[in-house]
């Protein structure tokens, strides 16, 4: 499948907001179908997952505090006809650790995100399910 960048959308995540309900909901009233999203910022008491594959779920780390948003990557596509955001961050704490995974919640302090809007003949689509986890179908 080829895909084009349709257009890049560029905001800020008010403070209080959850980011993964806000990044769905402002790419669901945008009518977004498809992207990718970058983020920078700074988090409180996120909630990331390890995926343990022999187990078939997460792992979830929850952390206590402020951290900082080193990074953010994912995608956006649809789940049950809705915009998903699957995104994994990078966590920095005030003593320069590093925490890793997949973002399952998180309170925003502050957070600026890019999203590239894709398009292309069809949507991405995550209707394949591997060991509990829901995937994209298409494949190279």
């Amino acid at each position: 499948m080829k895909y084009d960048v349709k257009k890049v959308h560029v905001f800020r995540i008010p403070e209080g907001s959850e980011m993964l309900s806000f990044i769905n909901d402002y790419a669901e009233r945008k009518g977004i179908r498809m992207g990718l999203v970058f983020a920078i910022g700074s988090l409180k008491n996120p909630r990331i997952g390890y995926f343990i594959e022999e187990e078939e779920k997460y792992l979830t780390i929850s952390l206590k505090g402020s951290y900082e948003l080193l990074s953010a990557q994912g995608n956006i596509s649809l789940k049950d006809n809705k915009p998903f955001a699957h995104v994994h961050v990078i966590l920095g704490d005030k003593e320069g650790r590093a925490y890793g995974g997949h973002l399952i919640e998180a309170e925003v302090f502050v957070a600026e995100v890019a999203v590239v809007e894709l398009s292309g003949n069809e949507p991405l689509k995550r209707d394949f399910t591997l060991k509990g986890l829901s995937l994209w179908s298409e494949v190279a």
